[in-house]
């Protein structure tokens, strides 16, 4: 299912939460400002160069305050815009739009900033073969928010959790008693269909995975001489993919390398917001 309709099918539980954790009995300062019902218009602003995710989540936290609020915007999501860009007008009770606009700036300067930063990545693999994945290291109960972004700016997903595949770690490893036993018994456990992916730390483990069957194989934290020795021992029989230790500085080794995926939870846990604001609003 297209990843979109995804979220949007998920968000109003989560968007209810988080205005839940907002508004637990009355915005007490707008109901003291404003005593009745007044329409009005706010323009969404944007204050820094980026590239835009989460503006169906943006719209709906407005929605379900007060259905009658319209929210109409100039770009979509993965647009890349400018500082001082119009993104896009909130239009309503002025109620709604007060009460609302600390959440859903919250989700879409969080959204965007991980698109904006996944895309500065990505760029930089233009040309080549190679993916770039997300990973689990998301922000509890926002993971279908942040996986969405990744998706806006230019990368791929990787699993989306422990139900979507199967990826031996090192304590999955250290549990089972070693790769090759590890690799049996998800063979035996797991339906055909699902690829086994293992984690390898050495070139040793590479060679062990490999004779056991392993689908894909992880290169975690590993050097690039250690790379090169584990690729050329894979030799096209599995796909690779690399994590740990990778930045704009060194991306460009891993692409020389030719590796299938390169994995960062970066992504999700380090990107910065993007700066993006709620201003001139007034009665109409």
């Amino acid at each position: 299912m297209d990843n979109k309709i995804t979220m949007e099918l998920n968000a109003d539980e989560l968007i209810l939460q988080a205005l839940r954790e907002d508004i637990s009995s009355e915005d007490v300062t707008t109901n003291a400002v404003m005593r009745k019902a007044q329409k009005g218009e706010a323009q969404l602003i944007c204050k820094q160069d980026g590239v835009l995710a989460g503006l169906f989540v943006f719209r709906r936290v407005f929605e379900l305050l007060d259905e009658g609020t319209k929210v109409e915007f100039q770009f979509s999501d993965g647009d890349k815009v400018k500082k001082g860009d119009l993104i896009g007008t909130v239009s309503g009770d002025i109620r709604a739009i007060l009460s609302g606009e600390r959440t859903a700036l919250n989700f879409l300067q969080r959204m965007s900033g991980i698109a904006t930063y996944t895309n500065s990545i990505a760029s930089l693999l233009e040309g080549s073969k190679v993916k770039l994945l997300d990973t689990r290291k998301t922000t509890p109960n926002m993971r279908i928010f942040e996986k969405y972004s990744v998706k806006a700016g230019g990368g791929y997903n990787h699993r989306y959790n422990l139900s979507d595949g199967i990826l031996l770690k090192d304590n999955h490893i250290g549990a089972a008693g070693g790769v090759k036993e590890a690799i049996e018994m998800a063979k035996e456990y797991a339906p055909f269909v699902r690829k086994i992916e293992v984690e390898c730390e050495t070139v040793e483990m590479v060679k062990e995975a490999l004779e056991a069957g392993a689908d894909i194989i992880m290169l975690d934290n590993m050097g690039v001489e250690e790379m090169q020795e584990a690729i050329a021992a894979i030799d096209g029989k599995a796909e690779i993919e690399c994590s740990g230790n990778v930045t704009k500085e060194n991306i460009g080794h891993y692409i020389s390398l030719g590796v299938d995926y390169i994995s960062s939870g970066a992504l999700t846990h380090s990107a910065p917001i993007m700066d993006i604001s709620l201003k001139n609003l007034h009665a109409v």
